[in-house]
């Protein structure tokens, strides 16, 4: 036995398995102060419960066409059995913000399980107080002061080589001839005001189509163009732009793949936003021909980039 018993930690939001969890997901995403930014609690909550009551039956309709479930769940305990096989020295744990398993019933299992030491790694590559911060801070609140020190996060893992690379095979893999395609990069949107408050995620965004375009580039893979374009608005207010469904709008005739750089586990934005309803949209607007690429879930490439990132 390992007198140090270390424990690895995927972050991410979560998804619904059925109707009831997918009211649980909306009303603890919109009870997060993370997300929704006024200060008063009350009224926080108040929105939540407008906004879940009102999207709630139309949010399903989505998940009926994926097979009333998130993928991101089955995919996620994947990963999580390959990182047990495949890393040592660490046993791994997903914890998800909105729906189960989450944080207070995984730390008491991990306490049971005598870890003394804690990795956490959020699935989300760039930097956001909306995901990133969110997670950690939940995380974080239910652990014992007893870990003191023996806690480290992963803040971004962007730039991560062993990373990028499974991101470039994964479009490889669906590109035989880059230079008929024009390559869209879709992030989750945010609105804008929460970028003007100082969130990292814009600037982050930009670097990391930066380097995939240049490690294209030393591939030999030249697209038609390479672009960044957000998907995922909701509500009046500004968001970041260029929306995707802008973007689509240049391309009519042409052929169009799209990469999910936002995410690492396909769920319901990917799997139905993206490949069902903007599909829709391409067509719609006469795109001849529109990929959609999967995330790198539980890819062996990405179990060694786990791998690294720890280190």
């Amino acid at each position: 036995m390992q007198e140090n018993k270390k424990a690895l930690v995927l972050l991410n939001m979560g998804g619904a398995r059925n109707k009831d969890e997918l009211k649980m997901f909306l009303t603890n995403m919109f009870n997060d102060k993370n997300i929704i930014t006024v200060k008063n609690p009350l009224i926080r909550k108040m929105i939540a419960f407008f906004i879940t009551t009102t999207r709630l039956n139309s949010a399903w309709k989505n998940y009926e066409e994926i097979g009333n479930e998130s993928p991101i769940n089955k995919l996620t305990e994947k990963l999580v059995d390959k990182c047990n096989e495949k890393i040592e020295d660490y046993k791994t744990y997903q914890v998800m913000r909105y729906t189960p398993p989450f944080a207070n019933d995984v730390i008491t299992k991990m306490l049971e399980d005598g870890i003394n030491e804690i990795v956490l790694l959020p699935l989300y590559p760039q930097y956001s107080t909306t995901t990133t911060k969110s997670s950690i801070e939940d995380f974080i609140d239910y652990l014992p002061y007893t870990f003191g020190k023996n806690i480290r996060y992963i803040e971004t893992f962007y730039k991560n080589d062993k990373f990028n690379d499974c991101i470039i095979e994964e479009i490889n893999r669906n590109t035989q001839n880059p230079s008929e395609y024009n390559l869209i990069f879709s992030a989750h949107g945010l609105p804008q005001k929460i970028v003007d408050a100082g969130d990292p995620y814009e600037i982050q965004m930009n670097e990391h189509v930066k380097i995939l375009s240049d490690k294209l580039q030393e591939k030999g893979m030249d697209f038609k163009s390479v672009n960044l374009a957000y998907q995922s608005k909701v509500g009046p207010m500004k968001w970041l732009d260029p929306s995707l469904e802008d973007m689509l709008k240049n391309f009519k005739g042409q052929k169009v793949i799209i990469y999910p750089i936002a995410f690492i586990v396909d769920n319901s934005e990917t799997d139905f936003e993206l490949d069902i309803e903007y599909r829709e949209i391409a067509h719609e607007l006469g795109i001849e021909d529109y990929k959609v690429c999967k995330c790198v879930n539980d890819s062996d490439g990405f179990i060694e980039a786990i791998k690294d990132i720890i280190k």
